[in-house]
């Protein structure tokens, strides 16, 4: 039988003994001069952001709308077929959102999995477990779904009713249904919701977006609140700190050393939160 998507996760965070996860969201306002030069420019900018970051990273998130927004489908394509080419066993998640049912979600997964390689998928519950089912068919490939985001306005729909909050319903379902590839995306901005998450879903991995310019810096309560009883489940997710470190033609060294201090005061969090439980 071949592996589960948890598994791939956990030989990467065995590997890598890391629990960073590298945002690819490159803004193409933003590339460095030899990049805008270059004939496939956003492909040219994160493949040797892939390259210089791969060494400290437990997993690789690309954001869709930067590829879509510039009709770069094809460089999408490709960076994804470098990456798993050149570190294979490095799971790459496809952050495209998506969220619609019957045949819709079923040609939406076929684009993720089929389409563009990609080993997992974010995906929206809104429309309950019909819009994920299709996407989860695959016990090979991940699908991260949507449960506590890292928006200041999420608590509006997400925190409600009270009694029995909308994000925690999602991380049940989740937790009820996983056969071994479903995980939730929970943001570092909300530490005491992703504690509750934890203990509602204490299997299932966690990406956590928020860390850094969106405010989540509170390394120390994401690892306390958020890892599994094995010190790993956490795929904390860092972007634009990394790869707009340097926006000059030293994109790529300057990303390599962001992700290394990042890995290294993720590694201290870690095992300060697991002396803290002994």
């Amino acid at each position: 039988m071949a592996d589960t998507f948890h598994a791939k996760l956990r030989r990467s965070w065995r590997r890598s003994d890391s629990a960073l996860c590298v945002g690819l969201d490159p803004r193409a306002d933003r590339l460095p001069p030899r990049c805008r030069r270059h004939p496939q420019p956003l492909w040219a900018f994160c493949q040797q952001i892939f390259l210089a970051t791969a060494p400290y990273a437990c997993a690789f998130k690309i954001q869709f709308a930067c590829f879509a927004a510039e009709r770069a489908e094809d460089q999408l394509e490709s960076l994804i077929g470098f990456m798993h080419h050149n570190h294979p066993d490095i799971p790459v998640v496809l952050d495209a959102k998506r969220g619609d049912i019957g045949a819709t979600s079923e040609l939406y997964a076929r684009e993720a999995f089929r389409g563009y390689r990609a080993n997992a998928v974010t995906v929206n519950p809104y429309l309950g477990w019909d819009a994920i089912a299709p996407f989860a068919r695959q016990r090979t490939r991940g699908v991260f779904v949507l449960c506590h985001t890292s928006n200041p306005d999420s608590a509006w729909l997400q925190d409600h009713p009270a009694d029995d909050p909308a994000y925690l319903r999602v991380a049940e379902l989740a937790a009820q249904r996983d056969r071994g590839n479903l995980g939730l995306v929970v943001g570092a901005t909300f530490p005491e919701q992703l504690a509750a998450v934890r203990e509602r879903a204490p299997k299932l991995p966690l990406l956590v977006p928020g860390v850094g310019p969106q405010g989540g810096n509170d390394l120390d309560a994401v690892f306390v609140g958020g890892m599994d009883r094995n010190g790993a489940g956490l795929l904390v997710s860092a972007s634009r700190s990394i790869i707009f470190a340097e926006e000059g033609d030293n994109w790529a060294h300057a990303a390599e050393q962001a992700a290394s201090k990042l890995r290294d005061d993720m590694r201290r969090a870690r095992d300060a939160a697991l002396a803290g439980r002994r």
